[in-house]
């Protein structure tokens, strides 16, 4: 059984309300919501959350009761794995064993619904603990990413011996796209962070790993959007 599942925190500095606000015609949520419901391999959805209203408007589409997330994962320090472990416990007491627990990001409303089955087949095929969606690196600690050392000058983050100058010469690096996660429920329930286990990555294009984070994250993504879908 695969497990879809969405968090959805109440609260947010960068934008107030990102998660329930309106992108391009409908609530942010909804555009990850809509591809956990309509794709074939997921069984269940689940929304964790601390909003009453979300929880509501998560009921009404069709997901799974487990309740509000508890007040201790509904801080600005929750960590994202307590919150999956307490999702997956939630729902494995109602349906039984998960084979697969799939988490969207749903500040990433980018991504598309082949992403979501080439991950599921990447985890199926590779067996891993877990899967994560990642991109490559817009900049790069061997070449562009810099650092001030000891001297109080500034230096290449990762040097290598006889040093790169150029970016192909660099060793190829990945931004952790907080987009889409398929993670075994063995290494969930067993893990107490995102990198213990044997963790591969599913690459995305640079394009569809945008995340709303700030309002400037937003106005980017929401043109973006509108530019795809109206």
């Amino acid at each position: 059984m695969i497990l879809g599942h969405i968090g959805a925190r109440k609260g947010s500095k960068g934008v107030v309300g990102k998660n329930f606000r309106p992108i391009a015609g409908k609530p942010l949520i909804d555009w990850s919501l809509d591809q956990l419901f309509r794709n074939k391999n997921v069984d269940a959805v689940v929304i964790s959350t601390d909003d009453p209203e979300i929880y509501e408007h998560g009921q009404k589409r069709g997901a799974l009761d487990i309740g509000l997330r508890p007040e201790k994962l509904a801080t600005d320090g929750a960590s994202k794995w307590n919150v999956w472990q307490h999702s997956l416990d939630a729902a494995e007491a109602k349906l039984g064993t998960v084979s697969a627990f799939l988490d969207l990001d749903c500040t990433s409303p980018l991504r598309e619904d082949a992403d979501i089955d080439d991950a599921l087949a990447l985890f199926q095929s590779q067996a891993p603990d877990m899967v994560m969606s990642c991109c490559d690196a817009r900049k790069n600690p061997y070449f562009n990413l810099v650092e001030v050392g000891e001297t109080g000058s500034l230096q290449v983050s990762k040097p290598l011996p006889g040093n790169v100058v150029a970016r192909q010469q660099a060793p190829t690096v990945y931004e952790h796209a907080a987009s889409t996660y398929v993670v075994a429920p063995s290494y969930l329930r067993s893990a107490g962070f995102l990198y213990e286990g044997h963790v591969i990555p599913y690459v995305m294009p640079t394009e569809r790993c945008l995340d709303i984070d700030t309002e400037f994250d937003f106005k980017i993504v929401e043109f973006l959007m509108k530019e795809k879908y109206q």
